[in-house]
């Protein structure tokens, strides 16, 4: 639960392997932090989802994205560069989790005001490790900013 209001963390996971989004959810299961997991599989869907339009017009404001950069329709720099281009989305943390480990994608994600790169590993252990690391420093250890 977020510390400052009690209610559920709002996830965002942008990500268009089914695989990976299942153990982005069996990582969320495992912990003791309640949260609404919500997942786009494009870049397109995502920012209607983070601008509440189309069908997604009920859409809760996410206290954290998990981005991946490699994705079909809009990809997840596109995302990124909208996403801390606007006044209403900007503060939202951002996580960057993603296969590459090119340089020039961590440092353009930084320079797009990324909170975090994350490489995803190949083994499934250490990818659910990874996840539960970054689930818990985002939703127990940083105080996230309340929607203004």
């Amino acid at each position: 639960m977020n510390p400052k209001n009690g209610k559920p963390i709002n996830i965002l996971l942008v990500e268009d392997s089914l695989l990976d989004i299942k153990m982005v959810q069996e990582a969320l299961s495992d912990l003791h932090i309640k949260n609404n997991l919500h997942v786009t599989m494009n870049g397109e869907d995502a920012m209607d989802f983070l601008r509440g339009i189309g069908k997604h017009a009920n859409a809760p404001r996410p206290d954290l994205v998990l981005l991946d950069l490699n994705l079909p329709r809009k990809d997840g720099r596109e995302v990124l560069t909208e996403m801390k281009g606007d006044a209403k989305l900007r503060r939202i943390p951002v996580v960057i989790l993603t296969s590459s480990r090119a340089e020039e994608d961590i440092l353009k994600s930084y320079d797009l005001h990324v909170n975090c790169y994350v490489h995803k590993p190949i083994d499934a252990v250490d990818f659910l490790d990874k996840i539960k690391s970054i689930s818990t420093f985002w939703l127990s250890v940083a105080d996230l900013p309340l929607e203004s």
